[in-house]
């Protein structure tokens, strides 16, 4: 299974018991979808390696305790630590309305009611305190912030992203 094919889950944050329990900590806002998983994919080096799920049980918050078929000590559990973990991108729930995931508005056209056509989502900038869109525009990169109040609309079908930015904000990132 390759990375691109896949969605990132969470990571295996600690140990939970001498039998090779381990708490995967869930990067989600709803982590009951994902309490009866069969398998998982965890990234050991440059692979995504499956793991099978023996059983496993929902914690406080975002925490699932699992006990994998083939972890079954303290050093089994050590090899899997700190990893991250992915399932295929056919799992992920599917969102309507204006809710999406950032990798399926990856070369959607952004469209501000306005300002028109901006250009291309080539990718999203979660590395900020603020989410941005990354647009290009005849070779130079815009960054529009992705937030709900600017969000109009979400195309699937026309593949477009239409938000309503303050004015002025299109032009100051066009001219930078």
């Amino acid at each position: 299974m390759k990375k691109e094919d896949c969605f990132y889950l969470g990571k295996i944050a600690r140990k939970y018991s001498f039998k090779g329990e381990v708490i995967l900590k869930m990067d989600t806002d709803e982590p009951d979808i994902y309490e009866n998983l069969d398998a998982v994919f965890i990234d050991l080096g440059k692979n995504l390696l499956p793991f099978f799920i023996e059983k496993s049980l929902l914690q406080k918050g975002n925490q699932l305790r699992i006990q994998f078929e083939d972890v079954t000590n303290e050093a089994d559990a050590d090899v899997i630590l700190k990893s991250d973990v992915y399932l295929p991108l056919n799992l992920l729930p599917k969102l309507e309305g204006d809710k999406f995931y950032f990798h399926e508005i990856i070369g959607f056209d952004l469209e501000d009611v306005i300002f028109g056509i901006v250009g291309k989502i080539t990718s999203i900038n979660d590395k900020t305190a603020q989410d941005l869109f990354v647009i290009e525009k005849d070779g130079n990169e815009i960054l529009i912030p992705m937030i709900d109040d600017f969000i109009k609309k979400i195309d699937r079908k026309n593949k477009k992203v239409i938000v309503e930015t303050p004015e002025g904000l299109i032009e100051m990132n066009i001219n930078n």
